[in-house]
């Protein structure tokens, strides 16, 4: 074979080639209508950590992520009408009740469980703590150093609906209480001022957050029925709207592998609460001093056109490749 003609040859297999992987790089991109990424954040903000953290990344692989905050019932309701794609804040055993059904007819998707080995039930300040409350028996025989009150967060939560079922069902002598509904931030602030004035409080308290770390407290034992086994032991999954993995499977891919830890949402948060940080430079703060966890996230995740994704969030975080 001519050595001219060898090389227009190898020049038009290498074209060709070119054209092929540039093909394939097309073809693997997503859908225009996965594009737009709708989340909801309740305001918790172990939820608004990990909420943007997807956020910040979906943005780096040019997808065009927006957070709504939303209470966890509108979420649910959203993902079942299609009219949010994601939700990250599914602690269960909590919301069993509120999911179960429309998980079973299809109409939401598990994408995965995002964090394990979280916690949920009742607490005390360090008074009551001190004094010896231990229990959820414990309570009502101190009821009027707790004023029969009981704190806790946003009308509509499904651990508040445990603890007006309590008081209905008059659970460990709790009949004549009342639940004071807030957000996080009220609920945290009327429990500071107890403290502050030497006065017990129960709430409801949680892990990850710094309020274990802000906040001298004590986990209440007893209240399996209602906040179940091991002080309320819980994970948190990632809900999608139904058939999302098949329609966006890169999406689908990545909310699936993003999975995250106790010790990362307890730095996070402190970084947004402690330091008032605002919440996407607190996670980019912590993905810049943690890349490492960018890989298993990202792996085999490509840019919303198809690109190597690991690169891009890396690069739009200022950090080498």
């Amino acid at each position: 074979m001519p050595f001219k003609t060898a090389r227009m040859m190898t020049a038009a297999g290498i074209a060709l080639c070119g054209v092929s992987l540039w093909s394939m790089a097309v073809s693997a991109a997503e859908p225009a209508e996965c594009k737009p990424v709708r989340m909801s954040d309740p305001g918790w903000t172990d939820i608004t950590s990990t909420t943007t953290t997807a956020a910040v990344i979906l943005s780096a692989l040019g997808y065009e992520p927006k957070v709504v905050s939303l209470s966890v019932a509108v979420s649910i309701e959203g993902l079942k009408s299609k009219n949010l794609d994601a939700f990250l804040g599914n602690w269960m055993p909590a919301q069993e009740e509120m999911t179960r059904k429309y998980i079973d007819g299809g109409q939401i998707d598990i994408a995965t469980v995002n964090l394990e080995g979280a916690t949920t039930t009742l607490a005390v300040n360090k008074a009551a703590a001190d004094a010896g409350v231990k229990t959820f028996e414990d309570l009502n025989k101190h009821a009027d150093k707790f004023n029969s009150t009981i704190y806790s967060i946003e009308p509509g939560s499904s651990a508040n609906a445990k603890i007006q079922k309590m008081i209905a069902d008059n659970a460990y002598g709790l009949g004549g209480w009342k639940l004071v509904e807030s957000s996080e931030a009220a609920m945290l602030a009327s429990v500071d001022r107890t403290a502050r004035r030497k006065e017990w409080a129960v709430f409801l308290g949680w892990a990850p957050h710094p309020m274990n770390v802000k906040l001298p407290m004590g986990y209440l034992d007893g209240g399996e029925e209602y906040f179940g086994p091991n002080r309320g032991s819980a994970t948190v999954r990632t809900l999608t709207r139904s058939g999302l993995t098949g329609a966006c499977p890169n999406l689908g891919t990545l909310l699936k592998q993003m999975v995250f830890s106790i010790p990362m949402e307890n730095d996070m948060m402190v970084m947004i609460l402690n330091d008032k940080m605002d919440p996407k430079k607190a996670v980019e703060q912590w993905m810049r001093a943690n890349p490492a966890a960018l890989e298993p996230w990202l792996a085999g995740v490509t840019t919303f056109d198809g690109k190597p994704g690991l690169p891009a969030v890396k690069s739009a975080l200022g950090l080498a490749s």
